[in-house]
């Protein structure tokens, strides 16, 4: 069998990694248009239990990639000047060049040599292969080239975010909130590395449009960025990796296979970074790509069969990633709400969580949460009197 692969980030290094470890006679090409070291942004922040999913049926690749993650229990938020902690909610974070690096040592250790440096304009360039695979991410050629018969589609948020890095340490994934006088604004920030940390800066379209945003230079902006988290930063820069605003795209197809083209991570879908949930979702597509290959030999039948086991397990980590990413279209809104219920709010945004499981993840943040409630409670019933 002859596999294409466009896209060497996480979804397509690990799958031509898997394939080829499965198959070694199996022809496995990875083309890319960006040099080996070029990445966008810093670190990656996995959810939950970081690549637990990858111990069971690859302890080597699991092995090399979770030494250098670094990981914390809790999550900060602060807002109006206090600092609350939702206890339970894990994290891990690795540098994405650091994660492309030790996933083609991955490729390389099967013999997958990636192509590098080569942009493709045409899929014509891979007529005779067996399977083409759309791993080019959210401008994926492969998509837009069969957009209909994916029954893709692609609209992009309101809110903008620029992504920065800084050499201050956090020591958890924090969320800062800040008001302003042009506005709302909001920092995503956690370490990656012992001495580094990604630094999101994310505002909505009001804030974007009064700060004057869209005229400034990277400079000016990382600048202004600076000025409005000072005290968070506590005298640290912002580091640019080519950091303009963006607007977070949300992909969405209707169906995942056409003919020998088939999609996985980014170009197959995207879920919004305030989740954590990105990569890993791209390279458990790939693993479920993998295993529906493994399966059956017919290509089609195994693409049909990738898309009917993994959909249901995807669309339902999509919903709660876009119910995230809802709530931050309106983060300025929320931050009205006192510090203890806004971080209620903040917790449950997914809609993946309800009081009674959170109560079991967060226990000490529960017990202050409802012991500010009953706080409150007897105000309440003396004003509605």
């Amino acid at each position: 069998m002859r596999i294409a692969i466009l896209g060497a980030g996480p979804a397509g290094l690990y799958l031509a990694y898997l394939v080829k470890r499965r198959s070694p006679p199996t022809d496995v090409m990875v083309v890319e248009q960006n040099p080996a070291d070029a990445t966008f942004g810093f670190g990656v922040v996995f959810s939950d239990r970081a690549l637990d999913f990858l111990r069971e049926d690859d302890e080597a690749t699991y092995a090399a990639i979770v030494p250098p993650m670094e990981s914390w229990a809790d999550i900060t938020l602060n807002h109006r000047g206090e600092r609350i902690v939702i206890d339970g909610i894990g994290f891990a974070a690795i540098g994405r060049l650091k994660l492309l690096q030790l996933l083609q040592a991955r490729a390389r250790s099967v013999g997958v040599a990636p192509v590098y440096g080569h942009t493709v304009t045409s899929l014509d360039e891979f007529d005779g292969y067996d399977l083409v695979v759309g791993a080019d991410g959210v401008n994926s050629l492969v998509r837009r080239t069969h957009e209909a018969a994916f029954g893709a589609t692609l609209r992009t948020l309101t809110n903008r975010f620029a992504w920065f890095g800084t050499t201050k340490r956090f020591e958890t994934l924090t969320q800062t909130f800040i008001q302003a006088d042009v506005g709302s604004f909001n920092a995503h920030h956690y370490r990656y590395a012992p001495d580094l940390s990604t630094f999101i800066v994310e505002v909505d379209q009001a804030t974007f449009a009064k700060a004057g945003f869209a005229g400034m230079s990277e400079a000016e902006t990382r600048a202004a960025c600076e000025r409005i988290f000072e005290q968070t930063l506590e005298g640290h820069s912002l580091i640019s990796n080519n950091s303009v605003w963006r607007q977070f795209p949300i992909v969405h197809n209707a169906r995942w296979s056409h003919g020998n083209r088939v999609l996985l991570g980014d170009a197959l879908h995207t879920a919004h970074f305030s989740i954590g949930s990105g990569t890993r979702l791209a390279l458990e597509d790939a693993i479920a790509l993998d295993k529906a290959l493994t399966a059956h030999v017919d290509v089609p039948t195994a693409l049909a069969a990738y898309e009917a086991a993994r959909r249901p397990i995807l669309e339902k980590l999509v919903a709660g990633a876009n119910g995230s990413a809802e709530w931050y279209e309106h983060f300025g809104e929320h931050m009205r709400l006192g510090p203890i219920d806004f971080a209620m709010s903040y917790v449950t945004r997914s809609g993946r969580i309800d009081i009674e499981r959170l109560r079991k993840l967060s226990p000490k943040f529960v017990e202050q949460y409802e012991r500010e409630q009953g706080s409150r409670a007897p105000d309440a019933a003396q004003h509605e009197r």
